[in-house]
């Protein structure tokens, strides 16, 4: 097998689906016994749907998901601050932006990889070179495989970064989030809306996934946050039915992280080795595509194989790809901080700015980030 990727996330998935398209063997290794999406819920924007089209199976996410048509940013009392429309995009790219459950994607990936190209519970330990140039992985069961080519697609906390890229610190957000999910029926008017709300160092957002489930994510500044404090604690400038529908949530359906990302740095690629995903451009989730650009990556490979040999796809990628993807990083940085702003005369015209903020201005900034990368 030429390629080995390590990690069955998004990245490694959606990566694999590409090779099998090119006809380049490949084995997908994971870390965990079985593939067990964390997060529940995941929106796909335009720019990933373009690569699913891309890679033939967008219908049949579209089939699995629900629409999103309208971006709604409000105060965490569901008082309209910003509303965007998608319908130009839609009209624009014949797509829609869908909101998905972790489990419905990653299915409709597996299936369209098949499971012979896929092992299970290999936690990678050490790389080495061998003296014919192909790297040996060693992995937690004493196994060792060697392969011409690896690419390090397995996340934030990656393995292969730390092993052959360097120790690249995690930039720390110094905020908590939770996420959860569950059934549970929206107002009729969010039906096709996402929704972020700002408060004042905290913020919550809610979609609809299909067949009535709803993902919801809260954050807050870590230093408001006390350890035996449940997510309810932080709820109460909500309205009513989005606190009860966060305390509905069954404990086992949240998760709770920390957020962090990576600085831009720029090695992704050396001597047949490749970072794709967060595992080379983890971004904090305040735009929505840190996944969208994962799956943007796999996009480029994919185009850069239409005119090179693998090597040299993997060679060019770095250089198509790190001025969008850095751009998305640093801008869901700073956003992100924006958003949790606690003096209150900030946060006053913080809210009126984008009350006011003009239209040409945002479709800009959506085209921007919808637009694929060209090769």
């Amino acid at each position: 097998m030429q390629v080995a990727i390590v990690g069955a996330g998004i990245a490694g998935l959606t990566l694999a689906v590409a090779l099998k398209r090119a006809g380049i063997s490949f084995v997908v290794y994971e870390s965990s016994p079985r593939i067990k999406p964390v997060g529940a819920g995941i929106a796909l924007a335009n720019n990933a749907m373009q690569v699913y089209r891309h890679l033939g199976i967008a219908d049949e996410l579209n089939g699995k998901g629900t629409r999103i048509s309208t971006v709604l940013l409000t105060d965490l009392n569901l008082q309209v601050l910003d509303q965007t429309s998608l319908v130009n995009f839609e009209e624009k790219y014949q797509l829609v932006n869908i909101a998905i459950h972790r489990s419905a994607l990653h299915r409709v990936l597996l299936d369209t990889i098949g499971s012979e190209d896929i092992q299970l519970n290999k936690r990678l330990q050490q790389i080495t070179q061998t003296t014919d140039g192909d790297y040996q992985l060693e992995f937690a069961d004493g196994t060792r495989v060697n392969h011409p080519f690896i690419i390090g697609a397995d996340g934030l906390r990656s393995q292969v970064r730390q092993l052959l890229f360097g120790d690249y610190a995690l930039r720390d957000a110094h905020q908590v989030c939770w996420r959860g999910i569950l059934p549970f029926d929206l107002p009729q008017k969010y039906e096709h809306v996402a929704v972020e709300s700002w408060g004042k160092g905290k913020r919550m957002g809610f979609v609809k996934l299909a067949d009535h489930q709803v993902y919801w994510y809260f954050l807050v500044d870590e230093d408001l946050h006390q350890p035996q404090h449940e997510v309810t604690s932080y709820v109460d400038e909500c309205p009513l039915w989005v606190q009860q529908m966060i305390q509905q949530t069954p404990k086992e359906k949240i998760h709770f992280d920390k957020i962090y990302d990576l600085k831009p740095f720029e090695g992704w690629y050396k001597e047949k080795a490749c970072l794709i995903g967060d595992a080379a451009h983890a971004t904090t989730p305040n735009l929505g595509q840190g996944a969208c650009q994962a799956i943007e990556d796999v996009y480029v490979i994919s185009r850069l194989l239409e005119q090179y040999s693998l090597e040299e796809a993997l060679k060019h990628f770095p250089l198509a790809r790190q001025a969008k993807a850095h751009s998305i990083v640093r801008e869901s940085w700073t956003l992100g901080k924006i958003a949790q702003w606690r003096n209150p005369l900030l946060v006053a015209c913080r809210n009126t700015s984008f009350r006011l903020l003009p239209t040409w201005m945002k479709k800009r900034q959506m085209e921007k980030m919808f637009e694929l990368n060209q090769i």
